[in-house]
């Protein structure tokens, strides 16, 4: 099995149970690594908030300052952006991941010209990871269905006029999930309502979407030749500086060391597969 479809297929379990992952065409991971190699400037989107607790979760950001963490080692000029609701926990995992990236909030008041004025920028690659995107009825919904736009800082804008995207998912409400939009119809509880309207040029989706988090810094790894990828001390103080910065479990609502209703313990599990899968890397350093 070709290394990038070995890596796919451990970030594909479905301890949610969802029932999408196993529907999904697997994207050409070799061309989505291409681009992030050929990018110079890389914008990262993020942040989805919990009605109940009305903060972001640990699902996200946690994946964004992996994504950051790697390209900055690789010399690129990454800005990660959220809004209010999950800045905080977006600029608590850059200080302690990836440093080097610049952290932008938009305003949900002025969600269009902000959105305008990083296009402006030139990003030459957007990725969105656990970022609300809006469905067919023009609204940001919850996995429950439930409208939550009072929560969300409209970024669609910015998947939708980026040069080229990826989009990263795990259950189908997430920016760029547009790609599976049959499958999400199809398959997701709620799916025709929550399903996000915009797609992705490379689209991605696992069981938590930060463990593609790790899966980026995986394949980037195997490309380069440089170890990207965390030890299981680093994930357990970037998930504390994340919780620590107020976020949640998503599924608990709750200000702990879990992502998704998965302990900590239950996501290193993939994380240390990934290290085993890509250990070859790692011993010829």
């Amino acid at each position: 099995m070709e290394k990038s479809e070995e890596l796919a297929r451990i970030l594909t379990w479905d301890p949610g149970e969802r029932g999408l992952l196993g529907k999904l065409p697997l994207a050409d991971l070799n061309a989505m690594v291409d681009e992030m190699i050929d990018a110079q400037k890389v914008m990262i989107l993020t942040g989805f908030p919990v009605a109940a607790a009305e903060v972001g979760e640990t699902d996200g950001p946690v994946g964004a300052a992996h994504i950051a963490h790697g390209l900055t080692q690789l010399g690129k000029e990454v800005t990660v952006v959220t809004d209010r609701w999950s800045l905080p926990l977006v600029e608590a995992a850059c200080r302690h991941r990836a440093p080097a990236a610049s952290c932008r909030c938009v305003e949900q008041e002025r969600a269009r010209e902000d959105c305008e004025k990083l296009l402006s920028e030139k990003p030459d690659l957007v990725i969105a990871i656990e970022r609300p995107g809006k469905g067919e009825d023009g609204h940001y919904h919850n996995m429950r269905g439930q409208v939550i736009d009072h929560l969300v800082a409209d970024t669609d804008l910015l998947l939708e006029k980026a040069p080229r995207s990826i989009a990263i998912g795990d259950g189908g409400n997430e920016l760029g999930m547009g790609t599976f939009s049959r499958q999400i119809r199809e398959s997701v509880p709620h799916g025709e309502t929550i399903c996000a309207k915009v797609g992705a040029d490379h689209a991605l989706a696992s069981g938590v979407s930060n463990w593609w988090g790790w899966g980026v810094e995986a394949l980037l790894s195997c490309r380069t030749g440089q170890w990207l990828l965390p030890d299981d001390e680093q994930e357990k103080q970037l998930l504390s500086q994340v919780v620590e910065a107020g976020g949640v479990d998503g599924v608990t609502g709750k200000r702990q060391s879990s992502v998704d209703g998965l302990s900590l313990d239950e996501n290193l599990q993939v994380l240390r597969r990934l290290r085993q899968a890509i250990q070859p890397v790692q011993a010829a350093l």
